[in-house]
């Protein structure tokens, strides 16, 4: 059954692909996602996948390699190599170099509590080039000089900050440590700047900073924390960054997007809809102000049946493409387990009803 399915999916994979191959693409790749973030139409809806986390989809798509499955799929923004470090403790059991606890590859606890802590459990920034892979990245370019490069991780410093201090810990010090919870998220900051700042020299054109907010019943804190705490700090990111940030938040973000305005990002990322996300609201509410990405339900992929994909698919341009400012995207990634065949025909499908007229 395994073979069969196999040898199923590679033939559809052929078909499927070859579909990207014969679109005229009136505009270039990095056209019609700067059209985009510009808010204007470009000639169909870009195609956007911050993180393409299925071993077996980059092997049967792009033989092992990640940038060329992002091409392969359609997909108009490609990834710039970068991984987790040799000798980084991130994933495996025990205490990693930014004090994250982890357990059986699982995060499970954080363990800063003082400033001590954090002067051990803050690298120094050298350590941000082993990231990155610039020989490898340069040829991606050579390869692919029409394609917009971008660069994503979870790197915000509200996230990073819960992260490093353990989540109930974290929450708890907003309301009686205030001064060291300031401290750590501008020391998280100065982070994710140096990180920026690598990725956009070696010619990342959009950032996404992953910065995960809410759950399904909205945000994590208080939108009056938020503007307290994390807003100066986003806005410092969005305002020496160098390229257009889009924020990705899985959960209901709705009622922190006033403040992605104020900040000045770009966009806004994940747009979830199991949680509560109204994507058709949302774009009436903030479209003008914010390139919307995402939306697509993760969980029709996870099956055999492609009708709900194409509904889903049809769902999401209708109500995020008119007028321009969307890029179209799942609402998180695409991750162990999802259905090949389901995946391949979101992204064709896309390109087929995706043309503005």
């Amino acid at each position: 059954m395994t073979t069969l399915r196999t040898t199923c999916t590679r033939a559809v994979c052929a078909r499927w692909c070859g579909f990207f191959g014969r679109d005229s693409r009136i505009m270039k790749p990095r056209e019609r996602v700067m059209a985009a973030l510009e808010h204007r139409q470009p000639d169909r809806v870009p195609l956007f996948e911050v993180w393409l986390d299925n071993d077996e989809l980059i092997a049967l798509v792009g033989g092992g390699d990640l940038q060329r499955t992002h091409v392969e799929l359609g997909l108009d923004g490609i990834l710039i190599p970068y991984e987790t470090p040799p000798g980084s403790r991130a994933w495996r059991d025990g205490v990693d170099e930014w004090g994250r606890v982890w357990r059986k590859g699982w995060y499970a606890g954080g363990v800063v509590e003082t400033e001590a802590d954090l002067a051990q459990y803050s690298p120094p920034m050298e350590y941000l080039d082993r990231h990155f892979d610039a020989p490898r990245t340069a040829e991606v370019r050579e390869l692919y000089p029409d394609h917009c490069l971008i660069y994503g991780s979870h790197i915000g410093p509200f996230t990073a900050a819960y992260l490093a201090m353990g989540m109930q810990h974290f929450f708890a010090a907003l309301h009686k440590r205030r001064a060291f919870v300031e401290k750590l998220l501008e020391n998280r900051t100065e982070y994710c700047l140096a990180m920026f700042s690598r990725a956009t020299r070696l010619g990342a054109e959009v950032l996404v900073l992953g910065e995960d907010a809410a759950h399904s019943g909205g945000p994590m804190i208080s939108p009056q924390m938020w503007r307290e705490f994390v807003l100066p700090h986003h806005r410092r990111i969005v305002e020496e960054a160098g390229a257009p940030v889009l924020w990705h938040s899985d959960g209901d973000v709705t009622r922190l997007l006033p403040m992605a305005v104020e900040t000045g990002f770009a966009g806004m990322h994940s747009l979830e809809p199991d949680s509560g996300v109204d994507l058709a609201q949302v774009k009436r509410d903030f479209g003008q102000d914010l390139v919307l990405v995402g939306n697509v339900e993760a969980s029709v992929l996870c099956q055999d049946d492609l009708d709900p994909v194409r509904e889903e698919v049809r769902r999401c341009i209708s109500q995020g493409a008119p007028g321009g400012g969307y890029m179209f995207s799942t609402c998180s990634s695409i991750f162990k387990g999802m259905n090949l065949e389901a995946v391949i025909e979101m992204y064709r499908y896309a390109v087929e009803i995706g043309a503005y007229q």
